[in-house]
């Protein structure tokens, strides 16, 4: 049985494939991980969440299903202004989340948040 080669169309297109990834890394990560997101991954819901806040942008399913740093980055883009509105008390639901996880910049900034609003 002889080896056959395969066809020049194969080889052009797997070639442009790793082209693309070499060149555009940072937009194959994105796409691959935002397929994985709407698979309903959270790490990954997480990763694409993180480049809507660089953008300004905060659609943060990952933040909903309790994912730690999706709900501090949520949380904080609110309380910056670089995020959607949330209702009230949602951002100390939000530090919440990720501090009862062990995120212990959320429990930092919660406790700054309600000592802050006790003050007289």
């Amino acid at each position: 049985m002889a080896w056959q080669q395969p066809p020049l169309s194969a080889i052009v297109t797997a070639g442009l494939l790793l082209l693309y990834i070499l060149l555009c890394y940072e937009n194959f990560h994105f796409h691959v991980a935002h397929l994985y997101a709407h698979l309903g991954y959270p790490n990954a819901q997480h990763l694409v969440g993180q480049r809507y806040l660089k953008g300004n942008i905060s659609p943060s399913p990952a933040a909903g299903q309790g994912h730690p740093h999706s709900s501090f980055n949520l949380a904080v883009g609110a309380l910056k202004n670089m995020t959607m509105a949330l209702e009230e008390g949602e951002v100390e639901k939000l530090l919440g989340v990720a501090a009862d996880q062990g995120l212990q910049e959320a429990q930092e900034l919660l406790e700054n948040i309600l000592k802050n609003r006790n003050l007289p």
